[in-house]
């Protein structure tokens, strides 16, 4: 018997394949409402996938690609990322894409009112850790800073960090918490039997996950993505190091360099002053040398 092979859920093209599948909707839809948490009457009842390309205005402006990008049974517009890679200024990065989807092309027609424009969401699912806390699922919206009213609800950005899980059985776990252990499928068979038996969206996870690894064609372009998110991690780690190791090069140098200027001003000051023999001491006892200096307006 072959054994089975394993999966990364949070690579892009599994991602893609699990929850982008016309067959799957409900998947899809069953994770927005909970990633939203939106139940009941107010829960999405349905979803129709669309381009996940959104083609720039001009030749010059950036194309924006969507990972999953489906329109909701209200009109809401809705995209989930999974982000493999640690890109700089992601935060900028996600509101460009959330400002693409808003105005997608059948947003708002000619002659139609502003009213008619339908709220977007994004959903972030990230591999790494980029906000402060500990929180696992972050919201972020319009609000008022000082009486924290919001301005619209149109704008959603919903943060995923799946690097901020901590191991918990399965009953303890939320709605989100379960989606995030099945991303990282840090589960035993046990486990995975228990959600199963929960929730028939878990069950398809699992089960598309299977028919996945089973194709030798999406599992070899599988490792292959594996091996180029791996590198492009790998070296935008050892290059943030290298950046900081300069810096911190360059700052102890700079650093160096007014030290020496300021402690030349003061021993011209202090041989003006007929006072020289107060310099060794300024040299070797920090207090006594920022005396000095505001003394004589050293900066």
């Amino acid at each position: 018997m072959a054994e089975k092979r394993k999966l990364n859920l949070t690579n892009d093209l599994v991602f893609k394949y699990i929850f982008g599948q016309d067959e799957r909707k409900r998947v899809t839809l069953e994770f927005i409402n909970d990633m939203t948490g939106r139940a009941e009457e107010k829960a999405f009842t349905d979803l129709e996938f669309r381009n996940v390309e959104l083609s720039p205005q001009k030749q010059s402006e950036k194309l924006g690609r969507l990972d999953i990008f489906a329109k909701l049974n209200d009109g809401t517009r809705s995209d989930i990322e999974m982000q493999v890679f640690n890109y700089l200024f992601f935060e900028q990065r996600t509101l460009f894409y959330w400002a693409q989807m808003y105005l997608h092309f059948d947003a708002l027609r000619a002659g139609q009112g502003y009213g008619r424009l339908k709220p977007a969401i994004a959903i972030n699912i990230l591999r790494h850790a980029i906000l402060p806390g500990d929180e696992l699922h972050a919201m972020y919206g319009l609000y008022n800073p000082k009486n924290m009213h919001r301005l619209t609800e149109d704008l959603e950005l919903h943060f995923l960090e799946l690097a901020k899980v901590k191991r918990k059985s399965v009953r303890e776990m939320s709605r989100v918490e379960r989606w995030c252990a099945i991303l990282l499928d840090n589960l035993d068979d046990e486990e995975k039997e228990e959600l199963a038996m929960m929730n028939v969206a878990y069950r398809d996870v699992f089960e598309a996950a299977d028919q996945f690894a089973q194709s030798d064609k999406e599992y070899q372009e599988y490792l292959a993505r594996e091996s180029a998110i791996l590198d492009y991690n790998t070296n935008f780690v050892e290059g943030q190091q290298l950046a900081k190791e300069e810096g911190e090069r360059l700052g102890k140098a700079k650093g160096e360099a007014i030290g020496a200027e300021r402690m030349a001003k003061l021993a011209i000051n202090l041989q003006q002053m007929g006072r020289m023999d107060e310099l060794p001491t300024a040299m070797k006892d920090a207090a006594r040398r920022s005396d000095l200096y505001r003394e004589f307006g050293i900066e």
